[in-house]
């Protein structure tokens, strides 16, 4: 049995109960929101423990972080440093997007190690499988593409990108209105070749049914895809777009029937005065599941700081109703993320995450803003380091600039304090 047929059974299963202290909500609430389908905890049933994390209304937002191997670049050592760093840095979630080098090694030993839910875009796989077996990508097979999913099913990935929305008659609508830049998914650009080329419909829509079995035995959680999701800011909330996600809305309802949890990917790069727009949109059409957003980018011109661009729009998303996003690195557009670029991106993620948890109200998301306050006004610098989101770079921050005359304030005021002098004025001190 599934979580979401156990969740609909009534049952409180453990990761239900778990999640739901994590949340501080009633694992009652929990469940009610899982058997819904407003809510996922993605969980492998071939899975190890790990911890639950549960995504979705009501919930507080929230981070993925993504790594993985190019055919340039495959170093297993290296995307398991990534992934410890990126966990360290307070990722909820983890994706291996590797396409090239050892894939099965790198997402096995991730696998291996990762304390938090996985997950994959398996037609990657079946593209590095094809061309090991010397075939190129148009020459694979609908079983070629669902090899790949049981390969990494059976390794105990927990969630899916699966692209089941790039169909022939949405690629056609694409065309007749146009693009500024095309298709940027790698897996809906795939997909898209693949038809053109076969002319035939995307074995993924197709065989939908195939793909919620394989699910449904393993537990997957399937994200669906948003193959094409807008690349630059002309593009944005085009025909294409929402009619793909039109069709994701759906094949969630099919997917639950399954009793298959699910979860919808979205934009890309969208102006912010789209965004709010774009949040109503998919909540409506595809029933209120949980929404997963790569930022959205809400500039088209700043490569080296798109983490920034990214958490602007990631925090206006989740504020209007987003529930996970997808971390993006300084070096979006630019090559594969290094070590530094990983945590950069997981910590600014989290700051546009937790800025939308107070204002969508969560429980105690503003704890530790107020006890900042509090050490802000007792000049307590070590609790400040301590309730930072990211201690280690406030601590060498702090340590690097002492003030040489009096350690209590820091080096942008010094003797004019304003929290000194205010607290002489207001006879605090």
């Amino acid at each position: 049995m599934t979580l979401m047929h156990r969740a609909r059974s009534g049952e409180l299963t453990p990761e239900i109960v778990r999640a739901a202290q994590e949340e501080r909500i009633a694992p009652e609430k929990l469940r009610s929101l899982i058997a819904l389908g407003k809510a996922v905890i993605p969980r492998n049933r071939r899975r190890r423990e790990i911890r639950p994390v549960a995504v979705g209304e009501g919930l507080t937002v929230k981070v993925n972080a993504n790594v993985g191997s190019s055919r340039d670049r495959a170093d297993i050592s290296l995307e398991l440093e990534k992934m410890r760093v990126a966990v360290a840095a307070g990722a909820d979630a983890m994706m291996d997007l590797s396409t090239g080098g050892p894939i099965d090694e790198i997402r096995r030993a991730i696998l291996a190690e990762c304390p938090v839910p996985l997950g994959t875009v398996p037609v990657y796989q079946a593209a590095a499988d094809g061309n090991l077996a010397g075939k190129s990508w148009v020459e694979l097979t609908a079983d070629d593409f669902f090899a790949g999913i049981e390969k990494q099913a059976m390794d105990g990935v927990d969630f899916m990108t699966v692209h089941c929305g790039v169909t022939r008659k949405t690629v056609e609508m694409l065309l007749r209105e146009g693009r500024r830049l095309d298709i940027v998914s790698r897996g809906g650009s795939l997909l898209a070749e693949w038809m053109d080329y076969n002319g035939k419909e995307n074995p993924f829509f197709e065989q939908y049914d195939r793909l919620m079995d394989i699910c449904r035995e393993y537990d997957i959680t399937i994200s669906l895809g948003d193959g094409l999701r807008p690349g630059c800011l002309a593009d944005a909330t085009d025909r294409a777009q929402v009619h793909e996600l039109m069709t994701l809305g759906e094949l969630t309802e099919r997917a639950w029937a399954k009793d298959v949890q699910v979860m919808i990917e979205g934009p890309g790069h969208v102006p912010m005065h789209q965004i709010a727009a774009n949040m109503i949109l998919q909540k409506r059409l595809c029933h209120g599941a949980p929404f997963y957003v790569l930022g959205p980018l809400v500039t088209d011109i700043a490569p080296g700081y798109d983490h920034i661009t990214s958490a602007i729009g990631g925090a206006i998303a989740a504020w209007n109703g987003a529930d996970f996003l997808c971390y993006v690195t300084p070096s979006e557009h630019l090559r594969l993320p290094p070590v530094e670029d990983v945590r950069e991106g997981v910590i600014a993620t989290k700051i546009a995450a937790h800025a939308a948890d107070i204002a969508r109200g969560i429980p105690g998301a503003m704890d530790r803003d107020n006890r900042m306050a509090d050490a802000r006004r007792a000049l307590d610098w070590k609790t400040q380091i301590e309730v930072s989101i990211d201690p280690e770079r406030a601590r060498a921050w702090r340590g690097g600039s002492m003030p040489t005359v009096d350690e209590a304030v820091c080096t942008m005021c010094a003797d004019l304090c304003a929290i000194k002098t205010s607290q002489k004025a207001l006879r605090r001190g």
